[in-house]
């Protein structure tokens, strides 16, 4: 009698791959079943209610509605006034400076605030604790301070 030529690894790799195509077609059927296409469009809506929220449930009709004149209605952003010159120049203290770097702080006197200043920005050499004047600039990054000199007052 011959023997077969299917030796137990083969049979157990058919076993493997016919119980992973079984497992796939199984996952597939359940993803057909439990899927979303084919639904109505009631279904699909969402409604936004009075806090903002969103719900499935539509809204009432039989509720007041709030009537907005349209002239009330502020698209915009608000103008910042414009600085006088002299409100340009401001006095602060160098909390922080690194020479090697280039770069430090300044903290205003005026808000207590903490302005960034780079070396490009410096008339006069600066160290920590130096009492300074400057002008503030609008950079990309937030306010930063150009045209640093030392308080000579």
């Amino acid at each position: 009698m011959g023997r077969s030529q299917e030796t137990f690894s083969k049979k157990e790799k058919e076993k493997k791959r016919l119980k992973k195509r079984q497992d796939k077609e199984q996952k597939k059927e359940e993803r057909k079943a439990s899927s979303s296409k084919g639904k109505g469009i009631d279904e699909m809506l969402a409604y936004v209610d009075e806090n903002g929220n969103i719900t499935d449930t539509p809204p009432d009709p039989t509720r007041k509605k709030k009537a907005v004149k349209q002239e009330d209605i502020q698209i915009s952003v608000t103008r910042q006034e414009d600085l006088e010159p002299a409100d340009l120049i401001r006095t602060g203290i160098v909390t922080f400076f690194n020479n090697s770097k280039g770069y430090g702080f300044i903290k205003d006197l005026e808000t207590q605030e903490s302005i960034f200043v780079h070396l490009n920005g410096l008339v006069d050499q600066v160290q920590e604790n130096n009492k300074v004047t400057f002008e503030i600039e609008q950079t990309p990054k937030g306010p930063g301070a150009v045209n640093v000199r030392l308080d000579r007052s």
